[in-house]
């Protein structure tokens, strides 16, 4: 079914200037306004047993065959993601690799600026306690080399072996049964630097991997070398390959592809986690369990609906995400977003739209931006940010459209003195 604008309805006069308020150059935005036009077949089907909330067409799922799956709700084995997380951080070296500067000092290079992130992206769902209980290096009896780790590089047997000198070099000063999830802190000079190749890895849900004290070490993320802003320093964005790397623990996916982050951008951590700082995407948030279930909205129906959106950034009540099913794997989520928050590099505010597919693998492109400007080079001039998608979002009186399944946005334009529809580039 091929849709025209002329099919919508338009809002309210109220609900037209709250559209004009969010998608202004201002600090003090608060909501848009969108409306969403659905084919009777882009439906999932009726909503079974497990599924018996309003939400249910909207719990997309994936197949078995996928590793780690943008289906909500995730799957068992993951590290909670709300409430307290107690997040046991091991600074380690190696004899062909001895610590540059002290254990401490490569700690304080993440913390406790994860923790603030972690409390800014979850609205406070998520308490993320950092501990380090060992002060110095932990010294591995092996060489770095002897481990044969490399980007890509599996469980076993490197990492397996990694895991086990580390259990027995940090026993009995570390009691891993009172811990969520682990952070193993490599001296930056072990391996290659992150401008050469990256090696910071997470196995996440491995139940089997090695026993210390009687739990597996089942959710562990591992971060090498340094990450900087592409200016030579690591000090404010650097720590970001941490959350990244967290992201995983909690069952988040790679967003990036092999060629880059051409699919999502800048718009979420899983994708790009170098540069300027970012959040995450609406559909993790509620994943994760940071947004609740009545701010998001499943437009599963046929026809027209229309759905008022806070901005995702604000720590405020409200809807923050709208969901169309295409089917049970896949559908398409909009979201408003403005610079806040996280998100400090936005330079077009408006409704985010994009794809997720449940049965898309990690790395394989489960999720994709739609670009409202194709072409246009972007609107940021940060480094290590993929500047043709910095203005995907839809402005006022921009339109979105799938024709293949049915399903068009339309945002509103101002009644009066249209807006510009992108903030000025950022340096």
């Amino acid at each position: 079914m091929q849709l025209s604008p002329r099919w919508i309805r338009r809002p309210r006069r109220s609900s037209w200037l709250a559209a004009a308020a969010a998608l202004a150059i201002s600090a003090t935005a608060t909501a848009s306004t969108g409306q969403l036009l659905a084919d009777p077949s882009s439906a999932s089907g009726p909503v079974s047993a497990a599924r018996s909330t309003a939400l249910g067409p909207c719990m997309i799922t994936g197949s078995m065959g996928v590793q780690m799956s943008e289906g909500v709700p995730t799957g068992p084995g993951y590290s909670r993601s709300t409430g307290t997380i107690r997040a046991l951080n091991l600074m380690v070296d190696f004899p062909d690799a001895p610590g540059e500067g002290t254990a401490l000092e490569r700690y304080r290079e993440f913390f406790p600026q994860t923790q603030k992130w972690f409390r800014t992206s979850s609205y406070g769902r998520l308490d993320y306690q950092p501990h380090a209980p060992v002060k110095d290096w932990l010294r591995m009896p092996r060489k770095f080399s002897a481990y044969g780790i490399e980007r890509g590089a599996p469980f076993d047997p490197g990492y397996r072996a990694l895991v086990e000198d580390i259990v027995r070099t940090a026993d009995p000063d570390v009691d891993f049964r009172s811990y969520d999830l682990v952070n193993v802190l490599v001296t930056p000079n072990a391996g290659p630097s992150a401008l050469d190749t990256v090696l910071s890895v997470t196995f996440a849900g491995n139940h089997e991997a090695p026993i210390a004290d009687g739990v597996p070490v089942s959710n562990a993320s591992f971060v090498y070398s340094r990450q900087d802003d592409g200016s030579g320093s690591y000090d404010e964005t650097g720590y970001r390959v941490l959350p990244h790397e967290n992201g995983h623990v909690f069952g988040l996916p790679d967003l990036y592809t092999a060629d880059g982050g051409g699919a999502v951008g800048h718009w979420d951590i899983m994708s790009e986690d170098w540069g300027a700082n970012n959040d995450l995407l609406g559909w993790h948030k509620w994943k994760l369990g940071w947004l609740e279930d009545n701010q998001v909205r499943c437009a599963a129906a046929s026809g027209v609906s229309e759905h008022l959106l806070s901005p995702l950034g604000a720590k405020s009540d409200g809807t923050k995400l709208t969901f169309i099913p295409l089917s049970e794997q896949a559908g398409y989520a909009l979201e408003v977003r403005t610079r806040g928050g996280n998100d400090e590099a936005v330079c077009k505010p408006g409704v985010l739209v994009y794809r997720v597919d449940a049965d898309v693998d990690t790395g394989q492109g489960p999720v994709t931006v739609a670009d409202s400007a194709r072409d246009s080079g972007g609107c940021t001039r940060r480094p290590n940010v993929h500047a043709e998608l910095s203005d995907a979002p839809y402005g006022p009186g921009e339109t979105f459209v799938d024709r293949e399944h049915g399903c068009l946005l339309y945002t509103p334009p101002r009644p009066r003195d249209p807006l510009p529809s992108r903030m000025p580039s950022t340096a």
